[in-house]
């Protein structure tokens, strides 16, 4: 997955730049105020004038990512970046300077909604935490290295503030030419348009292995959302295990799950009861939570993650014997499924010339082997076997690979299949239709070569089956019509003929879109009102105010300089605690970190209240102030600052994720500027106290809203975190009925 994390930090350094805007902007209006005579008011307007900027570039950002893709708004974004840093090393005067943070807010905006979607849809699973907590890091990484130039741009006579914020051409040129060159298209996005063969390429350098038949299957099911789904589950086993003379009398229950390679397939016994994930599903009404408020949803994320192993999220530790199952197909199974000619028959030798070229409009491969269905669909098994129809080749549950495993799963423990169900139609005719399935191991890991259950009605457990919950809805992708009175399918439509529609906003409406909005929406808000932003952009003056100069009195600084140097050291102090956090974000999850440092951020605010409306003295005042905001910058980073950008790239679907990735920035620029413009004022009247205080009043808020509210989504497919989604929102509606 080498590939993956080169081109996350790659797209990383947008967020670098951002950083180092924000730092440049910090000190250099220090000394734009006395060179341009500016009033409170026009500073304070100065500084939101990019975030301005940027909250008018996500109104439509979202939609025109989905139109144009990801990598061209990013490119974007490096050229606003360059332009507006030549101009600010140029203005002549305050409006030009206004015109310049205007295009540079333009550039962040992009770059902030855009970088962590960018990166979720790239990244493996497994480590998409990790990977989404980058843009943190390199942003904070920038805004040390500004503070360093700032500060040693302040021991100058005549320091140049255009210097400073014109630096920013530098990098942006870099920025450019590694997101022309070396950046791909989202394969996700690839997908949507049915950009298959190109959406295969870029997956196969991504991931490092040429079989990513899994993945793609998933990335087309991600194309559909809004479906009735369901939990359910599975006792499941290979067919040729099941048909070792253990006759049952339960064999008309079984059914076939298919993979999404050719000749894939195992059989499969519903069963009720059982599962703590189907019965959370059937029981998660609000009315029988043990606390009545949390929403549904939390529980059923909770039910999922309490399964997995310890490091269970960094690999995939579940289903291990699945491989052996997939790799008993025929050695010729082909992995070139994308690549199939038309099904249509008739036109071999058209197909046959086609199926060489990597031409999109050639592609109607079915994502389950054609071949295997038909034969399997009419057919009944020979007496002397118990179960519905036995795997090509004998292989066994348990003997299965990790290779296998990598190259069929889909990530974070979870598997996708499909049930063929027949129906007969009114003139005798074969028909149906598929079912998508998600499957996730249930039992501890310890007791996977074994019997996991023992189900009621059984004589005896069955030796080398496993359990599983599963998330059973519609399939994103319909099953073309049998073609004459000869079954040659089920197979799937290619996804130009599904995915053409774009988002619209008619999708917003759907009970688990709405669901993952207000989560988004809500930690955005909060977020911002928790005064990141304010304190970060005001540091200098924060410390400033604070007396920070006492603390160092002996090297001789000034009042700026000694700023700028606690806030370079402070931002220094970020860069470990972030690094944690990576490590921590795809192991701990997203939701236990909020939940253990936002208490530390309410602490620090308020022992920052305290020695404000205390008579210590300065230099007791000073340090603790000074220590307090190092606390409150080095603790926010590491969890508050990147999760909710994280989140907000996951919990939506493929089809509808920027138009609500932009409503979710939108939200998070205005309350942005909300703060920043009125952190001056505030400052004036009621001073450092009564702002730390009203930030604690909302952090306190934020982390009942977390325990309520947000779900944890480590490891999860972004695909399946949608469907899980709109299992919780139709929990919700039941529990508010009930």
């Amino acid at each position: 997955m080498r590939r993956a994390a080169l081109v996350a930090i790659v797209a990383a350094i947008g967020n670098f730049l951002q950083g180092w805007d924000n730092a440049t902007i910090a000190g250099a209006v220090v000394y734009i105020k006395k060179d341009l005579s500016l009033s409170t008011t026009v500073e304070g307007l100065l500084v939101a004038t990019s975030l301005i900027g940027a909250t008018v570039v996500t109104t439509c950002s979202g939609a025109i990512s989905d139109w144009l893709g990801r990598r061209p708004m990013l490119i974007m974004s490096s050229i606003l970046y360059f332009v507006s840093g030549l101009i600010m090393l140029w203005s002549p005067n305050i409006y030009v300077l206004f015109l310049a943070r205007l295009l540079d807010g333009f550039g962040i905006g992009l770059a902030v909604t855009l970088v962590p979607v960018y990166i979720s849809e790239t990244a493996p699973s497994e480590t998409r935490g990790l990977l989404n907590t980058l843009p943190q890091f390199t942003g904070s990484f920038a805004m040390f290295l500004s503070y360093c130039m700032v500060f040693g741009m302040s021991l100058e006579a005549s320091p140049s503030w255009r210097l400073m914020l014109g630096v920013l051409s530098i990098p942006s040129l870099i920025y450019f030419a590694l997101t022309v060159f070396y950046l791909p298209e989202s394969p996700r996005w690839l997908v949507s348009k049915g950009k298959m063969v190109e959406a295969k390429r870029v997956l196969q350098k991504l991931r490092g292995r040429e079989d990513v038949s899994g993945e793609m299957a998933l990335l087309v099911e991600g194309l559909g959302f809004g479906g009735e789904a369901s939990i359910e589950e599975y006792i499941i086993g290979p067919a040729d295990e099941l048909a070792d003379g253990q006759e049952r009398a339960a064999d008309k229950d079984k059914i076939r799950l298919y993979g999404p390679q050719e000749g894939l397939s195992w059989v499969a016994k519903p069963v009720t009861g059982q599962s703590s994930l189907a019965y959370i599903s059937r029981q998660g009404s609000l009315a029988n939570q043990s606390l009545s408020l949390m929403d549904p949803l939390v529980t059923l994320f909770g039910s999922v993650h309490e399964k997995l192993p310890e490091m269970g999220s960094m690999r995939s530790m579940l289903f291990p014997n699945f491989g052996s199952m997939f790799s008993t197909a025929d050695a010729h199974a082909k992995d070139e499924q994308w690549d199939e000619e038309s099904l249509h028959r008739g036109d071999d030798s058209e197909s046959e010339a086609a199926a060489g070229e990597d031409s999109d409009d050639n592609l109607h491969s079915p994502l389950i082997s054609r071949q295997t269905t038909s034969l399997e669909k009419d057919m009944v098994p020979p007496p002397s076997h118990g179960s519905i129809l036995s795997m090509r080749g004998h292989g066994s549950l348990i003997e299965g690979t990790g290779d296998a495993v990598s190259s069929t799963g889909i990530g974070g423990g979870w598997q996708l299949a499909w049930q063929w169900d027949k129906k007969e139609g009114e003139d005798r005719k074969k028909e149906g239709g598929f079912k998508r399935i998600y499957l996730h191991q249930e039992g501890v890991p310890g007791s996977r070569h074994g019997s996991l259950v023992s189900l009621p009605g059984n004589d005896a457990p069955e030796e080398g089956y496993i359990q599983a919950a599963a998330l059973v809805s519609q399939p994103a992708l319909y099953s073309r019509q049998l073609i004459d009175e000869n079954a040659v399918g089920p197979a799937m439509v290619h996804p130009s003929e599904t995915a053409s529609k774009g988002p619209i906003w008619a999708a917003l409406h759907d009970p688990g879109v709405k669901h993952a909005l207000i989560v988004g929406i809500g930690i955005q808000l909060l977020q911002q009102f928790s005064g990141i932003n304010g304190v970060l952009y005001y540091t200098p003056q924060i410390l400033e105010d604070a007396g920070v100069e006492v603390l160092l009195a002996g090297l001789g600084l000034g009042t700026e300089s000694a700023s700028f140097l606690i806030s370079a050291f402070t931002t220094l102090l970020m860069l470990p605690c972030i690094g944690v956090a990576m490590r921590l974000m795809d192991i701990t999850g997203r939701r236990k970190l909020l939940l253990t440092t936002i208490p530390v951020l309410i602490f620090a605010l308020i022992i920052l209240v305290i020695s404000e409306l205390v008579n210590f003295s300065t230099v007791v005042t000073a340090g603790v102030s000074t220590t307090c905001v190092v606390v409150y910058f080095c603790v926010f980073v590491s969890a508050y600052g990147p999760i909710p950008n994280i989140l907000c790239s996951e919990i939506f679907p493929t089809r509808v994720r920027g138009l609500c990735i932009a409503i979710c920035a939108l939200v998070y620029w205005s309350g942005n500027i909300i703060v920043t413009y009125t952190l001056p004022v505030l400052l004036s009247s009621i001073g450092l106290a009564g702002i730390f205080g009203i930030y604690a009043v909302v952090c306190v808020i934020s982390w009942i809203f977390v325990f309520l509210k947000v779900p944890e989504t480590k490891g999860m497919p972004l695909e399946v975190i949608t469907e899980f989604f709109a299992v919780g929102a139709r929990q919700a509606a039941i529990g508010k009925s009930d």
